[in-house]
């Protein structure tokens, strides 16, 4: 396989589900290849967490006020309702396996390449393994109706999901599961499945912000011909910390992210397929701006580039630190990309620019109303 590798230094969804979610210092990331291509290698009912309870049962750092800027400006306003303070997570450092693949129009080999490559990225060290965007079939509104499945029913309507439900249970690995089309009832969805090392899953995630897009001459695509948006924001409670997720065009909306941070999220990961209109100009750009404005660390993965399709992506998956600093990322090839994340960073970031206690909560606010109405 060839590729190139760069690396610098190194619900229906709302879910918090809980954890005891500790803290310490950055260390380049090593990055792999898989030894070969192709040798790349449930429980969406859960409820909802309850804010209150959240607050009482889950342990969090001392927020102390910064010498740099006194509070008179409400900072704590910014945010309605307030911010949450940041959880201690259950790891201080572990390593992510962003696993960059080759879709095909054959779903069965789809779904064992990505067994392959997950088992892996887990070989190599990766705790946390994230997939592509739409990776068991084809990105096309002809070809979600035809690949989608019933993820609530599970099993034999669900082979995509229940690979990965048995591969993060076997391997003890939590799995942010790219994206499929998911058919339920009568209508179709772009979802993602976050499953924890005992094979259950924590939380689905629909992508709230439909593909809908014209650029003459470039790319015309419009998602809602046949899905439906998603109605919720997903953050939910892992072994490797709390995590927020969104799918793609989801990454262009700056509010999504900032009411993941205001929940508390360590990371956040978006499983996308940018093209070849967009993604030389855009992708790093979104990535960066999402990480630096809120100050946590950000994942993408991407189907690799494959120039006969009727949807090219743009690859280049990413894994972005909470200075906005692109940590490691790949070309447009297959690639497993394994790097170090360590969460002191974010403490650490939020220290040099303690942008949480410089908002001006007296000008401006971001309501976050799912969360709201919770309270």
């Amino acid at each position: 396989m060839k590729s190139a590798i760069s690396s610098l230094i190194s619900s229906r969804n709302f879910n918090l589900h809980r954890s005891s979610l500790s803290f310490s210092i950055f260390r380049r990331p090593s990055l792999l290849l898989p030894s070969q291509f192709p040798v790349i290698s449930t429980d969406d009912k859960a409820t909802g967490a309850n804010f209150t309870s959240l607050r009482r049962k889950c342990r969090f750092h001392s927020n102390k006020s910064s010498p740099i800027m006194a509070s008179s400006f409400n900072p704590e306003q910014a945010r309605s309702p307030p911010a949450l303070p940041l959880p201690i997570p259950p790891v201080t450092k572990f390593k992510i396996g962003l696993c960059q693949l080759m879709v095909t129009p054959d779903k069965q080999r789809n779904i064992e390449h990505a067994r392959k490559a997950i088992e892996e990225a887990v070989e190599k060290g990766a705790q946390l393994v994230v997939l592509p965007e739409i990776w068991n079939g084809p990105y096309s509104n002809d070809s979600f109706p035809v690949y989608a499945e019933d993820i609530e029913a599970g099993g034999d309507a669900s082979p995509s999901t229940a690979m990965l439900s048995e591969v993060s249970r076997r391997l003890k690995v939590t799995i942010v599961g790219g994206s499929i089309a998911e058919r339920s009832g009568d209508k179709l969805y772009n979802a993602c499945c976050i499953f924890g090392t005992d094979g259950k899953l924590k939380a689905k995630h629909r992508k709230i912000h439909l593909f809908d897009i014209d650029i003459p001459g470039k790319i015309t695509f419009i998602e809602s011909k046949t899905l439906t948006a998603g109605q919720t924001p997903t953050v939910v409670d892992t072994e490797v910390g709390r995590i927020g997720i969104g799918i793609c065009y989801d990454i262009r909306f700056q509010e999504l992210a900032m009411i993941y941070a205001a929940r508390g999220a360590h990371l956040i990961c978006y499983p996308g397929a940018f093209n070849m209109t967009t993604g030389p100009l855009h992708w790093e750009l979104l990535q960066r701006a999402r990480a630096a404005d809120n100050q946590l660390y950000l994942a993408t993965c991407s189907p690799a580039r494959d120039d006969g399709a009727g949807y090219v992506a743009w690859g280049h998956s990413t894994l972005v630190g909470p200075f906005g600093e692109v940590l490691a990322t790949t070309e447009h090839d297959e690639a497993i990309i394994i790097a170090e994340i360590d969460y002191s960073l974010i403490e650490l970031r939020r220290t040099n620019l303690p942008l949480l206690k410089q908002k001006r909560g007296d000008l401006y606010q971001l309501v976050d109303v799912e969360r709201l109405k919770s309270e």
